[in-house]
């Protein structure tokens, strides 16, 4: 008996077990990845606006009222996209402590980050 080129169902169905298998074992270590990156992107971000909200207040005498001011001034091209909530309109800002004006900013999200604390509290 001649057997023609191909793959029985028996190996077709083999190969699908194994990749199915792989893929449920990576997928999990995908979405860590993913959440890891977001919140570098985030500790980053924040970083660049603390920064430039302390240049704004070095150089015109008291912090900025919101973040539109420090967009509007041009110490930022445009207000940052926050990587968790994917959105610039997220961002919660911090009123200095008794010079008014704002002088930090959060994160919008309402989830835990990776080491127990809140982003919002980041």
């Amino acid at each position: 008996m001649r057997r023609n080129g191909g793959y029985t169902i028996l190996e077709l169905l083999i190969v699908i077990t194994i990749v199915g298998t792989l893929a449920t074992l990576a997928e999990p270590l995908w979405e860590q990845s993913v959440l890891k990156a977001r919140e570098a992107a985030l500790k980053r971000t924040l970083f660049t606006v603390r920064d430039v909200i302390d240049q704004y207040r070095a150089d015109r005498g008291g912090y900025p009222r919101n973040l539109r001011e420090v967009v509007n001034a041009g110490y930022l091209r445009t207000l940052p996209i926050d990587p968790l909530t994917r959105s610039n309109a997220t961002w919660q800002e911090i009123p200095a402590d008794q010079e008014g004006g704002m002088g930090d900013v959060h994160s919008g999200s309402k989830f835990i980050g990776s080491d127990g604390i809140p982003y919002n509290q980041w």
